[in-house]
């Protein structure tokens, strides 16, 4: 598949396969990186005839330090998907965990044609809530704190979460769910509330 390394608004990012008036605007995950091909809608790109635009760096915290927090990222995808609109008249969304939970967040009030999302973040403010369950910190705490480091390696910030309450989730793009049971981040009364709020169908056949 071609691969061009490129900048859409400022955020570095990789376009894969031919020219093409359709693309995906694909979103990785935590760990995930632009410029790792994405293995697993490559297939079904190539026949649909669309090419990927892989982005958002500050995915990845260890390359971008203090980036990983909605109010950068949503602000990057918001400018990129800008620049995309007029260039490509057909565009979809393919995010992965906490990817899919950013792109929703920066394009609810977009029109992407479809998006699909790979094993999403639905509720991060229960996620979050479990998260400081899990550490034994009380919402006092972290409000005192600020940030509180955990010794399974996330950090708690007071700030993250109240923009994600002050940032509810209204997705109303078609979408399409490729979800596991077992998913640990996201169980499975969130997924089946998430699908009933936005009509959201199982992967079967995008």
């Amino acid at each position: 598949m071609e691969k061009i390394k490129l900048e859409v608004a400022g955020v570095p990012a990789v376009l894969y396969g031919k020219r093409s008036r359709k693309v995906y605007l694909y979103v990785h995950g935590k760990n995930g990186s632009a410029a790792r091909q994405p293995a697993l809608p490559a297939q079904p790109a190539r026949q649909a005839g669309r090419c990927w635009l892989s982005i958002c760096r500050s995915t990845a915290p260890e390359k971008q330090p203090g980036k990983l927090v909605p109010w950068v990222v949503t602000r990057e995808l918001q400018a990129v998907y800008a620049r995309m609109h007029p260039v490509w008249k057909h565009i979809r969304v393919y995010g992965v965990s906490i990817g899919a939970w950013f792109a929703m967040q920066a394009l609810q009030t977009q029109k992407p044609e479809k998006a699909l999302l790979v094993s999403p973040i639905v509720d991060m403010e229960k996620l979050i809530l479990a998260l400081m369950q899990q550490a034994g910190v009380t919402e006092e705490q972290l409000h005192a704190a600020g940030e509180i480091p955990t010794d399974f390696g996330e950090t708690l910030s007071w700030p993250y979460l109240c923009w994600v309450r002050e940032h509810p989730l209204h997705w109303k793009v078609p979408t399409q769910v490729l979800y596991a049971d077992t998913d640990p981040l996201t169980g499975h009364t969130a997924m089946e509330r998430f699908r009933q709020q936005t009509g959201a169908l199982p992967d079967h056949s995008w």
